[in-house]
């Protein structure tokens, strides 16, 4: 049998352990769970499982990230025409991946992910970014429902017809979306608790008439809080997978924002300046990659899925998600260093950077300037305001 790489042995051994800690997690849940335990179990060391992961926690986070990516039944797909089917057909999916029985089978399931949220409340540092990604998720979801609702989004100039103190978004639906979102979390949360409690057809029918709420749904056009210049340089992006379709990303022209989980709700603010068609990618940037990146695939596995098969493609959201681990992307958008507070957004044209904006309020004075090459009289001017 041929050697192994340095790479390929790496790589054999995150399985190994992810597999392990699968295991211990079910079995033990997270607070019991020894890290030399899973080592044994892995039959590796106690080295080899902290080379690839930081921590206890960070390695939970990439379990659970896994098995989302998992639960689905690849058959499962029945994509609604409406919102109102959309939203049932996304709570379906959803559902059907808890526990909803005491059994001896779903014993496990269910307790892997029941510390989760303890988890996730215990510090800060993980709290922000969880309340973030769940803003995130409510946006694709909401995009993704007003395309069922109006395929032609408010075109940009509307924005002039907006109030500066804003009121409402014509159509928008993101509230909604975060109701739906509260329902599924905490049928998860109480499947994990109670198992026989959830009526799984209450809760797809409370989604359902979700879409009937009057939520008075609104955006806030951002203060400008910086100026986008107009540059040009070379644009030229690594592979990565849209997260969102989990597919190749594609990188041809429209607005990419390079976002630290603190930041995530900015990318909204791109999405509607664009005009229809356009598209904006947000590559999801941390100063800890290691435990964060884990917790941030997570959370947008949990909905992905489930979105891809209850909403037709020709309604999926045109922001496309991506996660930049190594921080590569945010460098060939010229952001050499990244935080968690990172705010940076470029206008991409014909292969070419020719717009940048860093700081709050960047993604939208980038996504409403005209993209013009350097000189162009809209860079940095936001969008026009009548009286």
């Amino acid at each position: 049998m041929a050697r192994l790489n340095r790479a390929e042995t790496q790589e054999r051994n995150r399985a190994r352990v992810l597999a392990a800690a699968r295991a211990e997690f079910a079995d033990h849940g997270f607070r019991d769970t020894k890290v030399d335990a899973i080592a044994e179990r892995a039959e590796l060391t106690r080295g080899a499982v902290y080379s690839n992961f930081p921590g206890k926690r960070a390695l939970y986070f990439a379990v659970l990230a896994e098995t989302a990516g998992q639960q689905l039944e690849p058959s499962y797909r029945e994509p609604g025409r409406t919102p109102r089917e959309a939203l049932g057909a996304l709570a379906r999916a959803w559902v059907t991946r808890l526990p909803l029985a005491d059994t001896e089978e779903s014993h496990g399931a269910a307790r892997l992910g029941t510390e989760l949220l303890s988890e996730v409340l215990g510090e800060r540092r993980t709290r922000l970014p969880f309340a973030q990604l769940l803003q995130l998720d409510a946006l694709l979801l909401g995009l993704a429902l007003e395309n069922l609702t109006r395929p032609h989004p408010t075109p940009r100039d509307d924005l002039a017809r907006l109030p500066t103190s804003w009121r409402a978004w014509p159509g928008r639906l993101v509230r909604v979306a975060e109701t739906v979102l509260t329902t599924l979390h905490g049928a998860s949360q109480l499947a994990a608790a109670a198992p026989g409690f959830l009526e799984p057809f209450n809760v797809v029918k409370a989604c359902e008439q979700a879409v009937d709420l009057d939520l008075d749904d609104g955006w806030t056009v951002p203060p400008f809080l910086t100026q986008a210049e107009a540059v040009d340089a070379a644009w030229t992006p690594q592979a990565a997978t849209d997260l969102v379709r989990d597919a190749p990303a594609v990188f041809d022209d429209g607005v990419v924002a390079v976002l630290g989980l603190h930041r995530l709700a900015a990318a909204e603010d791109a999405v509607r300046a664009l005009p229809a068609g356009s598209r904006v990618t947000a590559v999801l940037v941390t100063s800890e990659p290691g435990e964060l990146a884990p917790l941030a695939r997570l959370v947008l596995a949990d909905l992905a899925g489930c979105l891809r098969q209850a909403f037709p493609e020709s309604a999926w959201p045109r922001l496309q998600v991506v996660l930049d681990e190594s921080g590569a992307l945010a460098s060939a958008a010229g952001v050499p260093a990244v935080s968690d507070g990172t705010e940076v957004a470029v206008r991409v044209e014909a292969g070419r950077i020719v717009a940048r904006a860093d700081g709050r309020g960047a993604c939208h004075v980038v996504a409403s300037s005209d993209g013009s090459m350097p000189g162009g009289p809209d860079v940095g001017s936001g969008p026009r305001r009548r009286p």
